[in-house]
Parts: structure tokens; sequence; C-alpha cells
């Protein structure tokens, strides 16, 4: 139905990060993109699947524009998509986000607050923002 409309899916890479706060916000933000902001225009793709050797992830990435959510700058989601499958339309940084938005990071990767979901709302609407450029044409 997407592609008839004109529209192709959009794939998120996360980060798997999970030493880190913002690893965590990654695959939080992506599953509120997935399930609630941009609901049956996205979908997720597994790093560790990725990387892996996983077959349809790599060739979605290679066919369909992605957009990697990494939690760091070590961009590790970024630099795998490049090097298996091609650039990423954008490249999100959870760190630039919460900076940009003046928010705090939270100091759990275990388990958030109340407070902390603004930091994952925060980058979910940053996706989502990102998700309708591509969609409409605009990069």
């Amino acid at each position: 139905m997407l592609i008839q409309l004109g529209l192709k899916k959009v794939g998120i890479i996360p980060c798997n990060g999970e030493e880190i706060c913002e690893g965590t916000i990654t695959r939080f933000a992506s599953r509120k993109v997935l399930d609630e902001l941009r609901s049956g225009r996205t979908v997720t793709i597994c790093l560790p699947l990725f990387t892996a050797g996983g077959t349809e992830e790599r060739n979605f990435a290679t066919v369909f524009p992605t957009i990697t959510v990494d939690g760091c700058d070590k961009r590790c989601s970024q630099k795998s998509t490049e090097r298996l499958s091609g650039k990423p339309v954008h490249s999100i940084v959870v760190s630039d986000v919460l900076k940009k938005c003046g928010i705090k990071t939270p100091s759990s990767r275990r388990r958030l607050t109340e407070k902390d979901q603004q930091a994952v709302d925060a980058v979910a609407e940053e996706i989502a923002k990102r998700v309708d450029e591509i969609q409409e044409g605009k990069v």
C-alpha cells in the first residue's frame, strides 16, 4: 500500500549500545516510532543480526532508505550500515539530540523514569521527522 502511494517504508537501525543510557534510548525511541508515531511506515532492523549476516536485513537496507540511530559518537550503527549496505539517508546521534533539546542524559540504562521519557520522546520525534522528510522526497 505504501509503495502504491509512492511512499517507501523506511528502515530504522538503532544501535545495540546496552552499556550506555543513550543506547537504551535508541531502542525505546525507535520502537515508539515503529508502533505509534509512524506505524506502518517504518520497520526496525536488528543491528546484531544485520552485522552477523542477516540476508533479509541487508537486502532491505540496500533497497529501502534507512535511518541509523546511535547512542554515542562512535556511530556503530551508521558505520556498520555504510559498510554492509550503503550510506543511510539520515544518521541520528542520541547524545546530540539531547544536547540540542537541553535534556539531561538519564542516569540509569536499565530503568527509565517518567522524566527520562522526555529523552525518548525527543529522539522519537527526531526520527519521525526524518521519516517524513524521506517519504515526502525532501532528501
